[in-house]
């Protein structure tokens, strides 16, 4: 069986009210070096990509993307802000960021014995998923897009809690190569995370305060399905994709400290398998008897959990068939998680359809 390390549980906050597990300013637009990008937005990705940085020719998205950028800091350069450190570093706005040299710079930094279960990579994809998990489409507000992370309000919703310490993470990364946005740079950390390989196109651009969203637009892991529908269905996704992007819940584990739920899905919180489709049909889940928010424990152990949202995706008629194929396809799994996980990051982004689409190499 194939699998892949260094991947990510969804939002797992829950919020006052237990939310999130299951998973602009007006300030003038930052002008950059124009750059020639070729490809498209594609509806399906499959696991067979070339080792290369590649680039293909093909149509457009029509997603839309809303904002202002950073200000500009004269002719050539502009100025990035973290406001969580009070950084404020001068940009060459001419300098091309080398995407596979910041690749491997946060593929160096995933392994750490010190930190959870030996892997940063769970909680870099749960950063990539929940500054793009914000896209509205209606209002073509949120997504990808902004970074908006790095200001209250938005750092201080309950399902960001814990997040803080990736965007820590990451700032060394930043520092080292401040020609690339925040909303790239933890676009790509997601991608770097694990599991199938995920086609990546940069061009984010970084937002003020005013951008941030509103709280809510996370799914609430203490819901059932008809939530879930209302969460991703407002995102773009439908039925199929909300069962492949659940399948993320294979990495890492829940905390009482930042969700108020315990523990992982899995046996293997660091290795991405179709193992949390097995785990969830296969074995009896039973409710938790805890003073904490409503979860559920396998009868036999104790030790593995599912939440209430996840338990919606068997209890769910239309769900279901999904989490029933992807446990017993873990390839197809694969496929329809890379291309589901692929079109969540390009939420909120604007396109023309002549972007370049990265192919990274990667680091055996």
């Amino acid at each position: 069986m194939s699998s892949f390390r260094f991947v990510r549980c969804f939002a797992t906050r829950a919020r006052a009210s237990r939310t999130s597990a299951f998973a602009l300013g007006s300030m003038t637009p930052l002008s950059t070096v124009s750059v020639s990008f070729r490809n498209r937005i594609f509806p399906s990705v499959s696991r067979n990509y070339t080792a290369q940085t590649t680039e293909k020719k093909g149509g457009k998205t029509a997603i839309l993307w809303i904002g202002a950028g950073l200000i500009a800091a004269g002719a050539g350069y502009y100025y990035f802000v973290n406001p969580e450190l009070g950084a404020k570093t001068l940009v060459p706005t001419n300098k091309e960021p080398d995407y596979q040299k910041i690749y491997d710079q946060i593929a160096d930094v995933l392994e750490d014995n010190d930190w959870d279960d030996g892997s940063w990579g769970p909680i870099f994809l749960r950063l990539a998923w929940h500054a793009a998990g914000t896209y509205d489409k209606k209002t073509n507000t949120g997504g990808s897009n902004g970074a908006t992370m790095r200001f209250s309000p938005e750092s201080d919703h309950d399902a960001n809690a814990g997040l803080k310490a990736a965007r820590e993470k990451l700032e060394i990364i930043k520092k080292n190569n401040p020609e690339i946005t925040y909303s790239d740079l933890w676009s790509l950390a997601g991608v770097v995370a694990g599991g199938p390989k995920v086609p990546w196109i940069p061009g984010r651009k970084d937002s003020e305060a005013a951008a941030c969203t509103p709280d809510g637009r996370l799914p609430d892991a203490a819901q059932g399905s008809s939530h879930l529908r209302d969460i991703f269905y407002r995102m773009g996704f439908d039925d199929r994709e909300i069962v492949a992007l659940a399948g993320a819940h294979a990495l890492g584990r829940c905390h009482p400290d930042r969700s108020g739920f315990d523990g992982p899905w899995t046996p293997s919180p660091t290795m991405f398998t179709n193992g949390f489709y097995q785990e969830l049909l296969g074995k009896k889940w039973v409710e938790k008897k805890w003073k904490g928010p409503k979860q559920f424990v396998d009868k036999e152990t104790g030790e593995l959990m599912m939440l209430p949202a996840d338990m919606s995706l068997i209890q769910d008629k239309a769900f279901r068939p999904h989490v029933e194929k992807y446990a017993k396809d873990e390839e197809l799994f694969f496929k329809d998680f890379a291309a589901a996980f692929h079109k969540l990051e390009e939420l909120g982004v604007p396109r023309t359809g002549d972007e370049k689409v990265y192919y990274f190499k990667t680091k055996e």
